[in-house]
């Protein structure tokens, strides 16, 4: 596991509010579709990232990271962890400050690399379940 209480404290409260959820799409069956909600309702704008680019809770969906024409804060990746790597780049090159993998996803070369340029990064963690412990 990476990320810290502390790092995952900074990302869920301190970094900005608007996240990109990559792999979120309607379907109500995936965990994202989940996940978005609870950040939603903490106050996040959760911005959907699916090859659908659907709109999802209300939000216009984007094909890719590149396609958002603003900025996003956290980029929270819910694909499989072979694509994970390619998404953690393209977080950077956005200039998210935070990649946030969900649980069972998890590409240590991608971490490395994510840390080096800068940015906080929590790995195989959920924020809908990290969020509500802060209080």
């Amino acid at each position: 596991m990476h990320g810290d209480e502390a790092t995952v404290r900074k990302i869920l409260t301190e970094l900005g509010d608007t996240w990109a959820v990559v792999g979120l799409s309607s379907n109500r069956q995936r965990a994202a579709y989940g996940v978005a909600e609870v950040l939603q309702r903490f106050g996040k704008r959760v911005v959907p990232v699916h090859p659908k680019a659907e709109t999802v809770h209300g939000e216009q969906g984007y094909a890719s990271l590149a396609d958002i024409p603003f900025d996003v804060d956290v980029v929270d990746v819910f694909v499989n962890s072979e694509l994970a790597g390619a998404v953690a780049d393209e977080a950077a090159a956005k200039g998210a400050a935070a990649v946030w993998f969900q649980l069972g996803v998890i590409d240590e070369a991608a971490y490395e690399r994510t840390r080096g340029a800068g940015l906080e990064m929590v790995m195989d963690r959920c924020p809908a379940i990290e969020i509500p412990r802060l209080g």
